[in-house]
C-alpha cells in the first residue's frame, strides 16, 4: 500500500467514517474478536453488572457479552457517529429491551455521573488516547470503588511491525502501560498475555502478542 493509503487506513481504524467505515469496522470486528472475548471473560461478569465499553466499533460482540450472564446492563461509548449508528442497528433488540445503549463522546470527557458502572473494558483503543492520564481519571470517576477494568491492547513489539502504525498510533508494551496505571487510581489486579494468529488489516497472517490488564479502581 502507498503511504497515503496507509494513512487513510490508520485514520479509519481510529475513527471509522464515510463509505469505507462499515467495511473497516467489520474487518476490525473479525480481526479483534479474540481480544474482545478475552477482555470480556476477564471481567468475571455477574448478574446485575453495569458494564461500560470504550470504543465499541460496530459492537458485533455485544451478544457474546450478554451470553455470559443474565441481567447485565451494557453501555457503549464511541467517538465515531457511524459506529454509534451501526452498533444500534446491529443490536436493535438489545436497545429496544433497554439492555444496551450507545452514546457518543469526544474522546476525553466521559458523559456519565460518578460511580455509575462496576465493570469496564476497552480493546485496541489505547493507541489513540490523546491524554491517557486524564482519561484514566475520567474512567475512574464513572466507575464504582473496586470496579474492574479490562484494558486490552497488542504489544508494541507486534504493532511496530505493521505498516500503518506510524500514522497516529502511540504504541505500548505492558510495562509501559503499567507505568501509566501506577500514576492513576487503578492498580493491577491480574494480567493475561496471549499470542494468536490473525490476518492483519493489509491481509497478512501474523502472530499477534496482546495483553489484557485487569485493573481495580481504588479511588
Amino acid at each position: 500500500m502507498e503511504k497515503d493509503q496507509l494513512a487513510e487506513l490508520a485514520s479509519q481504524l481510529s475513527h471509522p467514517s464515510g463509505e469505507k467505515g462499515n467495511e473497516i469496522a467489520q474487518m476490525m470486528h473479525e480481526t479483534n474478536i479474540g481480544m474482545t472475548k478475552n477482555a470480556i471473560l476477564n471481567l468475571d461478569l455477574n448478574s446485575n453488572d453495569s458494564v461500560l465499553e470504550l470504543g465499541h466499533g460496530n459492537a458485533g460482540h455485544v451478544e457474546f457479552l450478554f451470553a455470559q450472564c443474565e441481567n447485565i446492563r451494557y453501555t457503549g461509548l464511541e467517538i465515531s457517529t457511524l459506529m454509534n449508528r451501526e452498533a444500534q442497528l446491529l443490536n436493535e433488540s438489545f436497545v429496544t429491551s433497554q439492555k444496551a445503549s450507545f452514546t457518543l463522546y469526544d474522546g476525553d470527557k466521559i458523559p456519565f455521573k460518578d460511580n455509575e458502572f462496576n465493570k469496564l473494558f476497552t480493546v485496541n483503543t489505547l493507541y489513540f488516547w490523546k491524554n491517557p492520564m486524564e482519561l484514566l481519571t475520567e474512567l475512574s470517576r464513572v466507575l464504582k470503588p473496586q470496579a474492574l477494568f479490562s484494558l486490552t491492547f497488542a504489544h508494541r513489539s507486534f504493532m511496530e511491525t505493521l505498516p500503518f502504525t506510524p500514522f497516529g498510533f502511540t504504541l505500548y508494551n505492558p510495562d509501559e502501560v503499567l507505568e501509566l496505571v501506577n500514576q492513576s487510581a487503578f492498580s493491577l489486579h491480574k494480567e493475561d498475555s496471549q499470542t494468536e494468529v490473525v490476518l492483519t488489516k493489509t491481509g497478512e497472517s501474523v502472530a499477534r502478542q496482546f495483553s489484557t490488564l485487569v485493573l481495580k479502581n481504588h479511588k
